[in-house]
């Protein structure tokens, strides 16, 4: 029997006093959510329902921001239905309209405008996740600007084999996955576009409003650039003392600049990259992972495992997704018990954080104080923000058969991070 409006209504009113319809989580987002949702009084909910509503709201405000940049979209073609004109004509013509309909700024008004023409005219799948709530605003712009340096069947492609997975990603972890995507659909385009930037490398000096100076460097090898990191992040490690009251970010700012002007500095940073056997070898163009920084071309791979590039590089050669060696681009000897959990698990565990491995402690998951055992299998990196939190907050985690780890939150809801960073 079909329901009528009014009907819908009361129970969902009923609910205020009953908690939350079961299977909230899989409704699909349209007036019939948005009337159960307006019924639905938080105060009188679980904590664990509160977080279910959360997700089901999130889901209609996806859903609204959808239609919301397909009328934008729609404007652009009533231009150029009505005034006959081509296409940059027409959209000039509704960017005016969105400028005055929306009072957006006319730099607003042309973003705006040009990502609902991208959702509508070259990423149509990500519109439709979109609409339907199974990927926010953020995760939709994410995969549209990480594209638009792509010719369209380049983004489609990448766009189609991303867009299952992006509901679990964060944005960063979308970002890294979307660009080793388009290395591994084009690999030729991708060397092209790498060429192409570290010729046009530069350092900029840019004043700012408090009077200070941002000094940049732009379009760097990556893997020198991340070493490059590494080493000022380890010589300002080394001057945290008692008395030392600069912070982190201050102490990297000096070290940056006492190097810069040839100030004598020492050490290298240690840095993590992961590289399928295939690649190595050249029978592959499957980019590498590079910790903290995402995936590089094959070529830089090769160099810095064959090369000994300064500092220390620790290196996991894989095949079909599990570790064969492991290895250092210099002889200082690191804990075993470490290299093997970090050759397996190259991030934080914790649902969405990147951190690299090697900045991370070693969890043990089952608490040492009560085995008094150090097991490999027990222990899996963490960052020190995350590792905290786990404990202070009561997390759990399991591995599960795949590889996947699955941890339960202090409300009951579960959540699961792969066994690889994305």
């Amino acid at each position: 029997m079909v329901k009528t409006i009014d009907t819908v209504i009361g129970e969902a009113v009923a609910r205020r006093t009953h908690g939350i319809p079961a299977g909230l989580d899989e409704m699909e987002p349209g007036p019939f959510l948005g009337i159960v949702l307006s019924g639905i009084d938080l105060e009188r909910l679980s904590g664990t329902d509160r977080v279910t509503v959360l997700r089901a709201r999130r889901k209609m405000a996806s859903h609204y921001a959808a239609e919301t940049y397909e009328a934008m979209a729609s404007i652009e073609a009533a231009y150029e239905e009505e005034e006959e004109c081509g296409p940059l004509d027409a959209a000039d013509g509704a960017a005016y309209e969105l400028r005055a309909a929306l009072q957006l700024t006319r730099r607003a008004a042309d973003i705006e405008l040009s990502f609902a023409l991208d959702l509508r005219d070259r990423l149509p799948r990500v519109f439709d996740a979109f609409l339907s709530g199974e990927i926010d605003q953020r995760r939709a712009r994410t995969i549209v600007w990480q594209t638009t340096h792509l010719d369209e069947d380049t983004a489609r492609a990448v766009a189609d084999r991303i867009i299952e997975e992006a509901p679990r990603l964060t944005t960063g972890q979308l970002i890294a996955r979307i660009r080793k995507l388009a290395i591994s659909v084009d690999p030729d385009g991708a060397t092209r576009r790498y060429e192409q930037a570290v010729a046009d490398r530069r350092v900029v000096v840019e004043p700012t409003d408090d009077g200070t100076a941002s000094l940049c460097a732009y379009d760097l090898p990556p893997d020198r650039a991340v070493a490059a990191r590494r080493n000022i992040d380890q010589l300002a490690r080394s001057l945290r003392g008692p008395d030392e009251r600069r912070t982190m970010d201050q102490l990297r700012a000096d070290v940056y600049l006492d190097l810069l002007c040839g100030r004598p500095a020492s050490g290298g940073g240690v840095v993590d990259i992961r590289v399928d056997l295939e690649t190595l070898v050249g029978l592959s163009e499957s980019p590498a992972e590079l910790a903290g920084y995402g995936p590089i071309v094959d070529d830089i791979t090769r160099r810095v495992i064959t090369e000994h590039v300064a500092g220390e590089w620790r290196y996991t050669v894989t095949h079909n997704g599990r570790p064969v060696a492991t290895g250092t681009t210099k002889r200082r000897p690191t804990v075993g018990q470490q290299r093997a959990v970090r050759a397996t698990r190259d991030t934080c565990i914790f649902p969405g954080c990147r951190t690299p491995a090697a900045a991370c402690d070693l969890d043990h998951r089952i608490e040492w104080s009560g085995r008094h055992v150090t097991d490999v299998d027990d222990l899996a990196p963490l960052c020190r923000h995350d590792h905290t939190g786990r404990h202070d907050h009561g997390w759990r985690y399991r591995t599960l058969p795949n590889g996947d780890v699955e941890w339960t939150g202090p409300l009951g809801h579960t959540y699961v991070t792969g066994n690889r960073d994305p």
